[in-house]
């Protein structure tokens, strides 16, 4: 397994080829101390077991798929399932490759740049797939950016899986949030989508305007305010840090785990694209580039 470390003034990341993952992302707080803002291993060994996704890059489709399958251009395929539900790309989804670390660049906005490649049939998706992530530190912000191309139609859905947890207490419930989301997706049982979308308005997923986390833990999809690129804002009043989430997808699914402190913002399409005809396209083309930009961006707040 390979480590690769890049840094700036403001920020250190350490990235690892398995599941092309964040290990760590260290940002100074109030206090002049660097705090590792992420969940995650000190040996990147134990990735190899690890069931919580942690930090990882995540496909083919990120997120849920019913129906065991999704029929494209008049042709069924069949994806691994289990309970009905197709999840994180299959039963070896990308967070449990090796990707190549194709550059490491070291300038002032430093980045790291890996690729993997998907063959035809993989975990059951069609197309021959070429992925790759770049993760670069633009001064006080970590810019994310996923693409990829195939030689023939399939669907394509990334995202990075890092739980933040911006200080070092035992629960996230005194965190501030503020989602910029003004509906979810409504979900069955098992998480999957309904196709409904539902005002957050007066209920308990109303993070509208900032408040604390509290006692709420989330399985949800929160469909973002197009009119803003921010979607997300965390704020710990003992570390002083302050993040920012803004992305070009259309949703970020908010998760908090029981086992640990810390809360994901995977910013991607919807779950189930491929079986909601109402939902934003997930079909990527030849010829044509799947884009998926997010930035987490640190400030120190008084």
């Amino acid at each position: 397994m390979k480590q690769v470390t890049i840094s700036n003034r403001f920020m250190t990341l350490m990235v690892l080829d398995y599941g092309a993952t964040i290990q760590k992302l260290l940002v100074k707080g109030k206090d002049g101390e660097f705090t590792n803002v992420v969940a995650g291993f000190n040996h990147p060994s134990r990735y190899r077991l690890d069931e919580n996704v942690l930090g990882a890059s995540v496909g083919r489709y990120a997120g849920r798929i019913s129906r065991g399958g999704f029929d494209l251009d008049r042709e069924k395929f069949f994806l691994y399932q289990e309970d009905g539900v197709h999840l994180h790309g299959g039963k070896e989804g990308f967070h449990q490759k090796y990707w190549t670390i194709d550059e490491v660049n070291t300038t002032d906005n430093p980045f790291v740049k890996l690729t993997y490649y998907s063959k035809h049939l993989e975990e059951g998706y069609p197309g021959n797939l070429t992925v790759s992530v770049t993760y670069r530190l633009m001064d006080n912000a970590l810019q994310v950016i996923y693409e990829g191309t195939t030689d023939r139609s399939t669907v394509i859905n990334l995202t990075n899986h890092s739980y933040f947890k911006l200080d070092k207490d035992p629960f996230i419930d005194q965190c501030e949030l503020q989602l910029n989301c003004p509906y979810r997706l409504e979900t069955k049982e098992n998480h999957l989508p309904t196709g409904n979308l539902i005002p957050v308005r007066k209920t308990d997923y109303d993070f509208l305007l900032p408040r604390k986390i509290g006692l709420q833990r989330f399985n949800t999809v929160f469909v973002k305010d197009l009119g803003n690129e921010k979607v997300a804002e965390l704020r710990s009043k003992t570390s002083g840090i302050h993040m920012r989430v803004y992305t070009n997808q259309p949703a970020v699914v908010v998760y908090t785990p029981t086992e640990f402190p810390g809360i994901c913002f995977e910013t991607q399409n919807y779950p189930d694209a491929p079986n909601q005809p109402d939902f934003p396209k997930s079909v990527l083309r030849p010829g044509d580039i799947y884009n998926n930009i997010s930035i987490f961006k640190f400030d120190l707040q008084t």
